[in-house]
């Protein structure tokens, strides 16, 4: 492990560098440490954690965990876990993707939806093949939003959920090449398409859980050309949940745009995957799916050392919501008629920094052209 996966290496520990300093604004400024054992300290046992404080809202967050290797042939590990910390609401992530390492995530400068969590895990990670990678989790949580938020159930209300969940998801990457090293099966060449299939399953009445709902989440990823030259990048992501399912596991699109009156007062930093032009809790969906094609120009060679690049790009999120009348004290709008943005970035102009333009246009278009107009900064390092 190394900076370039978000890690500082010790002797026996890795401190986790994306627990250093972070904001949003609910926490405010969210600063701490966390870390996981290294292979001087055990290849068959490893121990994790993480500490912060959010000083906005002056609590403490906090996870401990630890797995233990049953197979070295296939990789397979068994984790334990007891995390304390919040969550995006709407957001959705994958048990197999990669580790994903920014030092700025520009995202979470303007989230405020948040929800505190209780959870204890078990997971299971395999590798099928080194092309497949397969991973499992059983989690118990207990969910209490940060805002004011009721589900309706058996006429009744409820405005916090105790869970229990199965999730099951596989990574595909039938085109990668990898090889055999110490730490397993590593990849050598990375190729595409991937694909990333996920579903979960939450159980009514097992360890007093009060909700009942499944989901089914997918991902590809498709890149053509040279990524040194000219190259275009696909990603598809979609997913649906039925059954009772809260505001906290349902679909937002990731926006990332903020509720203010001009362009220079939503002026901030673009994200790598979300529409620029949506604003925050904007639209929910209980089933959704979002296309967003990347097109990178050549890097211009203005010297060694400076060369800004032009990005062309477009998005597009559908999607829709059974009974939005369940969800109460929130209002949100539907996508079931299409949302689209266009634009360009220039990425590296100075220090890692650069801009980016874009337009929200079709049938969410805005009667107030400024509304549909998003200029932010882009930031993107390589280590």
């Amino acid at each position: 492990m190394s900076l370039g996966n978000g890690y500082f290496p010790t002797k026996y520990f890795n401190v986790d560098l994306r627990y250093l300093i972070k904001f949003n604004q609910y926490e405010g400024i969210r600063t701490g440490l966390g870390g996981i054992t290294n292979d001087n300290f055990s290849k068959c046992y490893r121990i994790n954690s993480y500490t912060v404080y959010g000083f906005r809202d002056h609590r403490f967050k906090y996870s401990v965990g630890g797995g233990f290797r049953i197979s070295e042939k296939t990789n397979t590990w068994i984790n334990l876990s007891y995390t304390n910390d919040l969550q995006e609401s709407g957001s959705t992530t994958f048990l197999t993707d990669g580790r994903f390492f920014q030092f700025f995530e520009p995202r979470l400068l303007n989230i405020s939806l948040f929800h505190k969590h209780i959870t204890k895990a078990i997971t299971v990670e395999h590798e099928l093949s080194p092309k497949i990678f397969t991973k499992a989790e059983f989690a118990i949580s207990n969910i209490n939003p940060t805002y004011s938020y009721g589900y309706h159930i058996n006429n009744s209300v409820i405005n916090s959920f105790h869970l229990s969940t199965l999730k099951t998801a596989l990574q595909w990457s039938p085109f990668s090449k990898f090889k055999s090293s110490e730490k397993g099966e590593e990849e050598t060449k990375s190729a595409y398409p991937k694909f990333t299939v996920q579903y979960t399953k939450s159980f009514n009445k097992v360890f007093k859980s009060n909700l009942s709902f499944s989901k089914v989440d997918f991902k590809t990823i498709y890149k053509i050309g040279d990524e040194k030259a000219t190259f275009s990048e696909f990603t598809l992501v979609s997913g649906i949940a039925t059954g009772n399912t809260p505001i906290t596991h349902l679909y937002h699109a990731y926006p990332n745009n903020i509720t203010k009156e001009t362009i220079l007062q939503r002026f901030s930093v673009a994200g790598l995957t979300s529409f620029e032009t949506m604003y925050f809790n904007e639209f929910f969906s209980d089933r959704f799916a979002t296309l967003q094609l990347k097109h990178y120009l050549k890097p211009f060679t203005v010297s060694q050392r400076y060369k800004p690049q032009l990005v062309l790009i477009t998005r597009y999120a559908i999607g829709d919501m059974n009974h939005p009348e369940k969800h109460e004290n929130i209002t949100f709008g539907s996508l079931k008629k299409g949302y689209t943005e266009s634009g360009f970035e220039i990425n590296k102009l100075l220090f890692g920094f650069g801009l980016s333009f874009t337009y929200r246009y079709g049938a969410y278009h805005l009667p107030d052209f400024e509304d549909n107009i998003a200029f932010k900064f882009t930031f993107n390092v390589t280590l």
